[in-house]
């Protein structure tokens, strides 16, 4: 939905009339995930997908059926092999969306905020009704509105947060309603400790992947704009005293680079405390035992010693500094969305 605020804000100033439609729930091999959104013009116009192009013509018409009578909807649509094919996908499958006659206010708040927000929408049937309240969770500010039950705005809550951590929208259901929670989270952030070699690439791969990027290092001369051209944000400082100036929380990876056990272990400490979502550290398998033989001595708990990733990265096998960098960047996606890293043929399941 943020990617199409400066169209949908163009069309409202052109006096038109905009309706959506957001995916929010997906069966076998859909090309679009829950919250892909799709807005439609009363002119005819349209922009983002809900499927990739297989299903579109369809979903406008649904919204246009829904701004004529203002109410609000789901439709299942199921998108055959051949008309994934004919618009170059290789997939079928079947989607639910759910048509809006407008751009819910609480969706257009929370895609323009700064800050992280979840639209929490009881969804209706497929046969329409009035839309019904919606509710919205921010981390700074809690949950506003109640589904009436103390019981099922806490677990709507346990649900906001968790898709905030992992920045992915899905519907919960609570005593055979459905909700569907889509979530406007914050851009996501790997901290770097170690202006190294590896760093520059990572920060670059980093870039391309929509992270916020910030490098820390104690060495002018290494943490600057010239070596790092596409970081967001340079800090020269110890790990700790960066840490608090960045306000390191638990949404971000962190990734310590520096091969320096006065810098790489403080960094450690102060990560895992912090329960950051990712925390790795460079360093062979006989480091990793000695480092983590330290930790323990400091203090610091088994099951926080057992989230550091170490030696860093997904085995690529490659062995050069971007491909390192490529490694590590592979293993902080796969936790962001807590998958595997393993071969998808290895998930695939034999048909029959």
């Amino acid at each position: 939905m943020k990617e199409l605020l400066s169209t949908l804000g163009a069309w409202q100033a052109e006096g038109l009339s905009v309706g959506r439609a957001v995916v929010v729930r997906t069966y076998g091999s859909a090309p679009r995930q829950p919250g892909a959104v799709m807005l439609y013009a009363s002119d005819g116009r349209l922009a983002g997908s809900v499927s990739g192009g297989c299903v579109e013509g369809a979903v406008a018409e649904a919204v246009d059926a829904a701004r004529k009578s203002g109410t609000t909807r789901t439709v299942r649509c199921g998108i055959t092999d051949e008309q994934a094919w004919s618009v170059g996908l290789a997939c079928g499958g079947t989607i639910d969306v759910l048509v809006e006659p407008t751009v819910p206010a609480e969706a257009l708040d929370a895609a323009s905020s700064a800050g992280a927000a979840v639209v929490i929408t009881p969804l209706p049937s497929e046969e329409g009704s009035d839309p019904a309240p919606r509710l919205v969770y921010r981390t700074d500010g809690g949950l506003h509105g109640t589904t009436g039950s103390a019981k099922n705005d806490a677990a709507l809550v346990e649900a906001a947060d968790e898709a905030l951590l992992r920045g992915i929208s899905r519907v919960v259901e609570l005593e055979d309603k459905p909700y569907f929670v889509e979530a406007y989270p914050l851009r996501p952030r790997l901290v770097i400790v170690g202006a190294v070699e590896i760093a520059r690439t990572l920060v670059s791969l980093a870039h391309e992947l929509g992270f916020e990027t910030v490098v820390i290092d104690g060495r002018p001369a290494f943490a600057s704009k010239e070596r790092f051209p596409h970081a967001d944000q340079l800090v020269v400082a110890w790990p700790d005293e960066a840490f608090s100036r960045v306000g390191l929380n638990r949404d971000d990876s962190v990734a310590i680079l520096s091969h320096d056990v006065k810098f790489d272990e403080p960094a450690v400490v102060e990560a895992l405390r912090r329960g950051c979502r990712y925390v790795g550290a460079i360093g062979s398998k006989k480091t990793q035992a000695e480092r983590r033989a330290r930790l323990r001595a400091e203090g610091v708990q088994e099951v926080d010693v057992a989230r550091l990733r170490g030696p860093i990265g997904l085995d690529l096998g490659g062995k050069s500094p971007a491909e390192t960098a490529l490694a590590i960047l592979a293993e902080v996606v796969a936790a962001r969305y807590d998958a595997t890293g393993m071969p998808l043929r290895s998930r695939s399941q034999p048909a029959g």
